[in-house]
C-alpha cells in the first residue's frame, strides 16, 4: 500500500508541536529513517520545523539529545535529491547553527554535526559561501589541530570542499592551514582530492604559496595521484604539478620523485588535455638538460610505439624543445631523427603536421640539418611541397629553405627553387624577416641560462 505522505507530515508537525521530548525524538528518528523514500517536497517542508529545534532563539529549549537527533536527521535529509535539500537546510538557519555547535561540542554530538557539515557542503554548493562568511575555516582549521580519530576525513573533505572558494584559498595561506590541504590532497575520496589539487594548483601560482606547498611536501603527492588516480584526477594532479614544477630549484624534485614517465603516459592516454598538460610540462622540465635527456627517451619510444594521437603529441613536444639551447643535441644523439623523417610518410595527417613542423624547427641548426639530410627527409619533404594541406607544404617549404640557405647542403638541393611552394613560401619569410629572427613562444623558447636568471615563471 503506497504511504500517505501527507497525513504522516501532518502527525509529525503534531507530535513536534505538542507530543512529549521522548515522543519528538521517536519520531525524528523516524523521518530519518524513512528519508530516503520520502518524496522531496516532503521532506522540503519538514526542514523548517527541524531548523527551528535548533536555531537560536529565546522559546527553544531543546535538549543536547533532541538537537543530536535533529542534526543526524537534516544530515540524511541533505543527501537526498539534487543537492536543492541541502541547500535549502543551508538557508534555514540550521547550518549556522551547526557551526556554532562544533567548537563547543565534543564525542558523538560532534561527530554527528561534522558528517552534517560534510553533506551539506558537498551536496550543496551555495553552503560553502555560508561557511566561509561565518568564520567555517577558522573553525575547520581548529578542529583538524585537535582532531585524530575517523571524522578527520570529514573534516580534510569538508576543507577540500571549501578551498574551492577564492577567499578560503587566500585564509589557508595566512591562517597556517595549507599543511591540511596538502594532507586533503593524499587521502579520502577521490573527487575530494581531485577538489584539493585544484586549489593547490591554483595555490601554486604564487611564489610564497608555491614554496609553502613544495615544503609541506605536495610534489610526491602529486606525483602519487599521477600514478594511481582515475582519468579526471591525472589531468588536475598532472596541470597542479606543472604549476609546481615552474621554479627552478623545483624542477629536479619533480623529476626525482617519478613525474616523468607518469607525464609520458598522459601523452599516451585517451584524453587531449591530458597530451597538452604533459606537453607544458616537459617543457618546464626539459631546462633542466639531465631531464631533457628522460623525455627524450620517453619521446622516441612514443613515436615508435605510440598511436596516431600520441604520435602527433610527441612530435609537437620535439618542436617545443627544438628552441632549447642544449635540446637540440639532446633530440639528436636520443635517435629521434630519423624516426621524425621516416613518420613524415605516415598515413595519417596529424602526425604528417605535427612531424613535419618539428623538422622544421630542428632544420634552424646546422648539426641537425645534416643529420636530416642523412635520414631521408629531403624527399619526402619535396613529395610533401605538393601536398593538398597547405600546412604541410609550409613546414616542408620552411625546413627546405634553411637546407638551401646552408652553404653546405645548397647544391645537393637545388631542385627546390622550382617549386611555387618553395619560392611562396621563401618570399613569405624574407617579407617577415624570418632568416634572422625565428621565435616561437617566450616560456618554451627558454634557455636555461634565461630560467636560471629568473627563475620563477610564474
Amino acid at each position: 500500500m503506497k504511504p500517505n505522505w501527507e497525513e504522516a507530515l501532518i502527525r509529525f508537525e503534531t507530535v513536534i508541536d505538542c507530543g512529549t521530548e521522548a515522543n519528538r525524538i521517536k519520531a525524528i528518528i523516524k523521518l530519518a529513517q524513512l528519508s530516503n523514500k520520502a518524496p522531496d517536497y516532503i521532506l522540503s517542508q519538514t526542514i523548517p520545523i527541524l531548523a527551528n529545534l535548533v536555531v537560536d532563539h529565546s522559546s527553544n529549549n531543546s535538549s543536547p539529545c533532541l538537537r543530536e537527533v535533529v542534526v543526524y536527521c537534516l544530515k540524511c535529509i541533505a543527501r537526498q535529491g539534487d543537492g536543492s535539500l541541502a541547500t535549502e537546510i543551508g538557508q534555514s538557519g540550521a547550518l549556522l547553527s551547526i557551526l556554532r555547535f562544533l567548537p563547543e561540542s565534543d564525542g558523538s554530538f560532534q561527530r554527528v554535526c561534522i558528517k552534517c557539515l560534510w553533506c551539506l557542503v558537498n551536496f550543496g554548493n551555495g553552503n560553502r559561501d555560508i561557511v566561509a562568511r561565518n568564520g567555517g575555516l577558522e573553525i575547520i582549521i581548529n578542529l583538524l589541530e585537535s582532531s585524530v580519530d575517523s571524522v578527520r576525513r570529514y573534516l580534510l573533505e569538508i576543507l577540500s570542499s571549501l578551498s574551492l572558494l577564492r577567499e578560503i584559498r587566500r585564509g589557508l595561506v595566512n591562517l597556517g592551514g595549507l599543511g591540511f590541504l596538502v594532507e586533503a590532497a593524499s587521502c579520502g575520496h577521490m573527487l575530494s582530492r581531485e577538489r584539493a589539487c585544484q586549489a593547490i594548483g591554483l595555490l601554486g601560482v604564487t611564489r610564497r604559496a608555491r614554496r609553502m606547498l613544495v615544503e609541506l611536501g605536495v610534489i610526491p603527492v602529486f606525483v602519487e595521484l599521477l600514478r594511481v588516480g582515475d582519468s579526471a584526477m591525472k589531468l588536475v594532479a598532472g596541470n597542479s604539478l606543472g604549476v609546481i614544477s615552474a621554479h627552478m630549484n623545483y624542477i629536479g624534485l619533480v623529476a626525482q620523485a617519478g613525474a616523468i614517465p607518469l607525464f609520458a603516459e598522459l601523452i599516451q592516454g585517451p584524453e587531449p588535455l591530458g597530451q597538452e598538460v604533459a606537453e607544458d610540462a616537459f617543457c618546464i622540465l626539459a631546462v633542466a638538460e639531465e631531464n631533457a635527456v628522460s623525455i627524450a627517451e620517453h619521446l622516441l619510444r612514443i613515436l615508435r610505439e605510440g598511436n596516431s594521437e600520441a604520435k602527433a603529441a610527441a612530435a609537437n613536444i620535439v618542436w617545443d624543445l627544438s628552441g632549447y639551447k642544449h635540446t637540440v643535441s639532446v633530440v639528436r644523439n636520443s635517435g629521434a631523427i630519423p624516426c621524425l623523417v621516416e613518420l613524415l610518410g605516415s598515413q595519417s595527417s596529424e602526425v604528417k603536421e605535427a612531424v613535419s613542423g618539428a623538422i622544421a624547427q630542428l632544420s634552424y641548426n646546422e648539426a641537425d640539418r645534416e643529420a636530416l639530410i642523412e635520414s631521408g627527409a629531403f624527399t619526402h619533404l619535396l613529395e610533401l611541397l605538393h601536398d593538398d594541406s597547405e600546412e604541410l607544404r609550409d613546414n616542408a617549404a620552411e625546413a627546405l629553405i634553411n637546407f638551401y640557405e646552408d652553404p653546405l647542403l645548397h647544391d645537393r638541393i637545388s631542385e627546390v627553387v622550382d617549386v611555387p611552394a618553395f619560392r611562396n613560401m621563401q618570399n613569405r619569410l624574407f617579407r617577415i624577416g624570418a632568416y634572422d629572427d625565428h621565435t616561437v613562444d617566450s616560456m618554451r623558447r627558454m634557455s636555461i641560462e634565461q630560467l636560471t636568471r629568473d627563475p620563477d615563471l610564474i
